[in-house]
């Protein structure tokens, strides 16, 4: 069989994500839900390797001191995809432990394979929706920073619910920073950054940084991101700090 062929899963494991469906494909999502089988390479790397640094969504709180064996600044990657700025800013701040949040199978594949290749030791990965993630996994004021890059924006009118970026999510992010912490959010959608703007300066746990951030802001231009220059769209990020108590 070659790299490029899907392997079809154990009849054991999509059972599994049949009983997990609604947890992991709820109905009303804040992502557009993208299914595909992994190759070859990719099954063997997920079978070695996302025992020791994966988890799937659920209700038991992660101790993370545990889990990275060691105690260090978290930062929390909301929809990382197939990881390629996770593990560059991952490289890029070795003193911060960071656990990616993505949905999508094959895009955490293509992470694993690069956490392994690289031998990158401070990430982590969630496989879920982010709010589920943020209420049940993550305890209040854990977090040094929160990170959402080009978050679906869901252009249709009749669709704006499905958002990730609305007032609840931001009191719930803002609920999981610690005092000083950080949240960084990246669109090229301007009038999704609209949008977001008005939202998270309404919220009144957040303000707009004005200390040094406790995390890097500088993300590698990603294939995504290519993309949306090639059609001139702009990128607009937009930076809070929670209210030092």
């Amino acid at each position: 069989m070659r790299d490029n062929e899907p392997v079809n899963r154990s009849d054991q494991e999509a059972d599994k994500d049949q009983e997990r469906g609604s947890r992991l494909h709820p109905r009303v999502t804040s992502f557009r839900s993208r299914r595909g089988a992994l190759t070859a390479t990719q099954q063997v790397c997920w079978d070695e390797t996302w025992p020791q640094i994966g988890r799937d969504v659920g209700d038991d709180r992660i101790d993370t001191a545990a889990w990275f064996g060691r105690d260090a600044p978290l930062i929390v990657e909301i929809g990382s995809g197939t990881g390629t700025a996770t593990a560059a800013m991952a490289k890029a701040e070795p003193q911060n432990d960071l656990i990616a949040v993505e949905v999508y199978r094959p895009g955490l594949a293509q992470c694993l394979q690069q956490i392994q290749r690289e031998e990158i030791t401070n990430i982590r990965l969630l496989r879920g929706d982010a709010v589920d993630v943020l209420e049940n996994m993550l305890a209040p004021e854990s977090l040094t920073g929160v990170r959402v890059f080009f978050p679906d924006p869901w252009p249709k009118a009749r669709h704006h619910k499905r958002r990730l970026l609305q007032a609840p999510t931001f009191a719930l992010i803002a609920s999981r920073l610690q005092s000083g912490g950080v949240l960084h959010v990246a669109t090229d959608h301007a009038e999704y950054a609209e949008f977001i703007a008005e939202v998270g300066n309404a919220e009144p746990q957040l303000t707009a940084l004005d200390w040094e951030s406790p995390m890097t802001h500088e993300r590698p231009v990603t294939k995504f991101e290519n993309k949306a220059h090639l059609v001139g769209s702009s990128i607009t990020e937009l930076i809070w700090g929670k209210i030092r108590s």
